[in-house]
């Protein structure tokens, strides 16, 4: 009896008894506070693409940036470098110098995308791989959205390509140039400045030994050809089709001759 007492008073003790947990401490995470001159790129930036400062205005004085935003001499000067490095604004020294609003070009974007390729030593390979994603569509596109204009241009190149077949050097210039072309008969801007941006690197790449043989270039002729017919004929799955053909025998020509180099 006095056993089932205990247990029983010790079961109601148990349940009765209250544990205190201690809080969890709260954890925060690293605070990134944006630099003044970043906040001053930015709200500028901001202003020209939207529109509010319009393409051509001067920008205050630095002295006159400096009382309005209540930023250091410092912070707007560097704010002011970070714009002029992306392309938004020109600044002229002198006595009748001062920042001009200018919206990126195209070309502006193309040399950036081309310095970027540069700088971070992007391999032919990876070059050779965007050409094999891209151009097909760019194939596409032209077939889908080219006109006279547009076609003339392209049959104009190709007449060049030809009369430079025994002229490497402007044979192969051209053959960039027909490329770029293709890209703007598309009419998508972006892929257009996209093939303009590494026509460079391309070229560039056409100066390893036996990537233009005359075997090569009488091929390059004759499929710049076929897929200048698709085009014509506004063919754009015939079109997608031969110029995948094209950038894919331009793929394994450079792998053998890569290997062959190393």
């Amino acid at each position: 009896m006095i056993k089932s007492i205990l247990v029983h008073s010790q079961q109601v003790l148990h349940t009765n008894m209250t544990i205190e947990v201690a809080p969890a401490t709260p954890r925060l995470t690293v605070i990134n506070v944006p630099k003044s001159c970043d906040v001053l790129a930015k709200m500028l930036r901001d202003q020209i693409l939207d529109g509010t400062i319009p393409d051509g205005t001067m920008l205050p004085a630095e002295r006159e940036l400096v009382e309005q935003t209540g930023l250091s001499r410092g912070s707007v000067r560097e704010g002011l470098r970070i714009l002029e490095a992306e392309g938004f604004i020109k600044t002229r020294s002198g006595r009748y110098g001062g920042s001009s609003v200018t919206r990126p070009s195209s070309a502006m974007v193309s040399e950036q995308i081309n310095l970027f390729a540069r700088v971070n030593g992007i391999p032919l390979s990876s070059i050779v791989q965007a050409r094999v994603a891209v151009e097909p569509m760019l194939a596409r596109l032209a077939a889908l959205n080219r006109n006279g204009q547009d076609l003339e241009r392209l049959a104009k190149i190709s007449q060049r390509i030809v009369a430079a077949y025994d002229d490497v050097p402007t044979y192969l210039d051209e053959n960039v140039n027909w490329h770029c072309a293709l890209a703007q008969a598309g009419h998508n801007e972006l892929l257009h400045t996209f093939t303009v941006s590494i026509s460079k690197l391309i070229r560039e790449a056409t100066a390893l030994k036996n990537m233009a043989s005359p075997a090569v270039r009488t091929e390059v002729i004759r499929a710049h050809a076929k897929i200048e017919a698709a085009i014509i004929a506004r063919d754009p799955e015939l079109a997608e089709q031969r110029m995948l053909k094209h950038v894919l025998a331009y793929a394994a020509h450079t792998q053998k001759l890569m290997a062959q180099s190393d």
